[in-house]
């Protein structure tokens, strides 16, 4: 079966940004978000898009993956986009950060919301946050539900998937690299000042 390719023209869709001390790249909130998938429907009166099949979100630096998603629009335009892990996978999603260097984040949960209003994206049940430089990890963070909101660049962990901790809920678990530091300067030796011997 053939890939169905929608272009969409999100006005302000997905510009994720997951995780981070850098916000996600500003420039990926003015591109055209281009949706592939083995099958979808539109409904422009509900203002709902459902797509199943190996769905693959690109909108400038930001890729989403699942096995099914669902975007509806409210009345102002912004779009909420729900992705579904087929079973026994999990959905992604891959965004540059905003600052100097090579700097990413990935995400991975068997449900992934994102509320293109807020800029927050919520990942249930095998949620996992990555960030790196690169291709090195810096920081990771796993819970059965996280938050992130990218434009204050915090995120939130709980231990259940309903999106608040329990008493008899699980753990989370957050991994932060130690900083790289510079090379020390080589020391020059010291140079006599002018006219001393």
């Amino acid at each position: 079966m053939k890939n169905i390719l929608l272009l969409t023209l999100f006005s302000t869709v997905c510009s994720l940004g997951v995780m981070g001390v850098a916000h996600a790249e500003k420039a990926d909130s003015e591109k055209e978000a281009v949706i592939t998938a083995r099958s979808g429907h539109v409904d422009d009166v509900k203002q709902v898009r459902t797509l199943t099949g190996d769905v693959v979100l690109v909108k400038g630096t930001l890729t989403m993956k699942a096995g099914r998603a669902l975007i509806t629009e409210d009345p102002q335009g912004y779009q909420f986009i729900t992705f579904w892990a087929d079973p026994g996978k999990l959905a992604t999603f891959r965004q540059k950060r905003d600052g100097a260097g090579d700097l990413w984040v990935e995400g991975e949960a068997e449900r992934v919301e994102y509320d293109n209003k807020t800029e927050v994206v919520k990942m249930f049940s095998r949620a996992k946050l990555t960030r790196l430089e690169g291709t090195k990890v810096t920081d990771v963070a796993n819970g059965a539900f996280i938050s992130y909101d990218s434009r204050k660049e915090e995120f939130a962990m709980e231990n259940s998937n309903s999106g608040t901790s329990t008493p008899d809920g699980g753990s989370v678990r957050m991994v932060i690299q130690p900083k790289t530091k510079a090379p020390a300067a080589e020391k020059a030796p010291a140079t006599p000042a002018p006219g001393k011997k």
